[in-house]
């Protein structure tokens, strides 16, 4: 069975790289396809030092830092990607990859983080935070998004199977593309973040400060309860803008290390997630922690988070991205604080590990595999 990995673009090691690591140490002999590849040397062990096929995006003036502007360029290429040696093409797509083309003797099965976010349901949001609603840019913003619609549906046609990394992602591609999928859930390094059952009176939140991620939201919620301890990692673009809503309460510690991170969460008595996330990974690293989360009650929290109202609960909901909602969440948790058991958590947690990725997606293409034969 040879097999081709196609993924969007290969510039950081997050999340879906992440499950680009675990695809090629499945496939180890698998060919890698992206549309550009500007992974530093030393950022390039999770692709085992493989060769990428890129394509003439990688090649254009400033796109090592700009390749986003060259967006509405990325379904032509993606479709320039000869993968036609290939039995099986499995694409790792948020974006494009899912577009490769591929022939009628092959068997294409697609993992899709999220159908193109900015151009479907989250398209206003996107346009609003990027000022693009009115004038000349708005108007050529919106006809690239509906361009990007348009060839992202018709794609969709080429796929053989879609995988989703949730439920809530397969809800998604249900409503875009018309499709079925099934969820398998991406791989988390649970390993990584060991069981401390012996909590302090602080919460913790950590994020990239970008506007969805509502950190704003959780630094205001906390400054509005002064005897409640917040510790908030993480930088970003709205850094400053989050820090200057911080009370005495609060501490802003700004970019961390990892054993630092790793250190706040096994201690702290709860995470704080407000985030609608497709899958959401770090409220998994808190559980493998034994830490329960107090996350927003839509996305891929509801999968990751066991709820009060379950047997063996690892966290608390709120309904609304709000102060008052958050608060009353807090309020929730501290009132059942005994229901939290360290261990239990922790064993949730170990539902999302790599290897169970590894079994359930392996099992996936092979079956699938023997029927398209």
């Amino acid at each position: 069975m040879k097999v081709a990995i196609v993924h969007d673009w290969l510039v950081t090691y997050a999340g879906s790289e992440k499950v680009l690591e675990a695809l090629l140490a499945i496939y180890p002999d698998a060919d890698l396809f992206s549309t550009v590849n500007f992974l530093e040397k030393d950022q390039r062990g999770f692709i085992q030092e493989k060769e990428v096929n890129t394509t003439f995006i990688q090649k254009l003036p400033f796109s090592k830092k700009r390749f986003r502007f060259y967006l509405p360029l990325m379904p032509l290429a993606i479709e320039q990607l000869d993968v036609s040696a290939y039995d099986v093409v499995i694409s790792s797509s948020h974006a494009v990859a899912k577009g490769v083309i591929t022939g009628p003797d092959q068997l294409h099965i697609s993992y899709v983080h999220s159908p193109i976010r900015y151009a479907w349901d989250l398209q206003h949001q996107y346009l609003k935070e990027s000022n693009l609603q009115k004038g000349i840019k708005g108007i050529v913003a919106k006809s690239i998004l509906h361009y990007m619609r348009m060839w992202d549906y018709r794609t969709s046609n080429s796929v053989d199977h879609f995988l989703a990394n949730s439920t809530f992602i397969g809800n998604r591609i249900k409503k875009v593309y018309h499709r079925n999928s099934t969820v398998i859930y991406p791989p988390v390094d649970v390993s990584a973040f060991c069981l401390h059952e012996k909590k302090e009176d602080f919460y913790l939140t950590a994020s990239r400060m970008v506007p969805y991620k509502k950190m704003d939201l959780i630094v205001e919620a906390f400054a509005d309860m002064p005897d409640k301890k917040l510790v908030v990692i993480g930088a970003g673009p709205d850094f400053e803008k989050v820090k200057s809503k911080a009370t005495d309460n609060i501490t802003m510690m700004g970019y961390q290390a990892f054993d630092v991170l790793l250190n706040h969460m096994q201690r702290a008595k709860a995470f704080v997630f407000a985030a609608e996330e497709d899958f959401g990974i770090i409220p998994v690293e808190a559980q493998a922690c034994g830490t329960p989360v107090i996350a927003f009650g839509k996305g891929g929290a509801l999968e990751t988070v066991v709820g009060l109202d379950k047997e063996h609960p690892t966290g608390v909901f709120f309904d609304k991205q709000d102060q008052e909602s958050l608060k009353q969440a807090v309020q929730t948790f501290e009132r059942h604080s005994a229901k939290f058991i360290s261990a239990d958590i922790r064993k949730h947690a170990l539902k999302f590990a790599p290897e169970i990725f590894k079994k359930e997606f392996e099992e996936y293409v092979l079956a699938e595999y023997k029927k398209f034969g």
